[in-house]
């Protein structure tokens, strides 16, 4: 913890003025869903900004449990060292504890769970015993030949981590950096057999979840296959 004596002056304030901005937002608990190369990422910051929520990416939250030995934590540990899956009933715990901290006061957006529905009845009882629930799920659809197109058409600049796009944003020559003039390469997953199996996954694995929110009518869907600005607007406009 760091001794607020050392913070500066002005960054307190900024603190404070944000969090008296933030007390005035309405609470919010959403959940993103949408395959690999949606555009979820680019739109929770923005969400994430505008309504003082905290970003839950299961991923990260169970590295940071398993980080500061959380009891949960522990449990974590133990399984992923043993290379089993972590149970539904710990990753819905780490969710919970999460939910008491000050950033996660006004809400949250959750990025990559429920993926399955069972994991979303476990994280309707838990957010039930604290007298919530989740309030819009965004479903960023898109179609898989759009995503197709996105993403195997990305190549990197490997030293400067620059991007381009066959299509939407090409390179002066072909292969080529335009400021080093050295070659792009692709990445390895940015291709169609890899987005193909992910996809499939994706589907199989979460169109019944997505179901299960449309039956509680809480489901959005938003159509990502906009620009990116378009896409933020839709998005407000479900929030708002």
């Amino acid at each position: 913890m760091a001794d607020l004596e050392d913070v500066q002056t002005v960054d307190l304030m900024s603190e404070l003025l944000r969090r008296l901005k933030c007390s005035q937002k309405p609470d919010k608990r959403l959940i993103f869903i949408g395959p690999p190369g949606s555009g979820k990422g680019t739109q929770s910051p923005i969400v994430k900004d505008e309504f003082c929520l905290c970003h839950l990416s299961t991923g990260d939250m169970l590295r940071a449990a398993v980080a500061s030995k959380t009891p949960l934590g522990l449990k974590a540990k133990e399984a992923m060292d043993k290379g089993a899956l972590v149970t539904d009933e710990l990753v819905v715990g780490i969710i919970d504890e999460a939910m008491n901290k000050p950033r996660c006061q006004k809400g949250f957006i959750l990025d990559g769970f429920p993926r399955t529905v069972a994991q979303a009845e476990k994280l309707d009882e838990m957010l039930k015993k604290r007298g919530t629930g989740i309030d819009k799920v965004l479903n960023f659809a898109i179609d898989d030949s759009v995503l197709e197109e996105r993403i195997t058409g990305r190549w990197i600049h490997p030293s400067s981590g620059r991007s381009y796009h066959t299509k939407f944003a090409p390179p002066k020559t072909p292969g080529v950096d335009d400021i080093t003039g050295e070659p792009l390469i692709q990445r390895k997953d940015d291709n169609a057999e890899v987005l193909r199996s992910r996809l499939a996954a994706f589907h199989s694995q979460t169109e019944p979840v997505i179901d299960y929110y449309a039956k509680k009518a809480v489901l959005t869907n938003i159509k990502a296959e906009k620009a990116p600005q378009e896409v933020t607007s839709e998005v407000q406009k479900a929030l708002s």
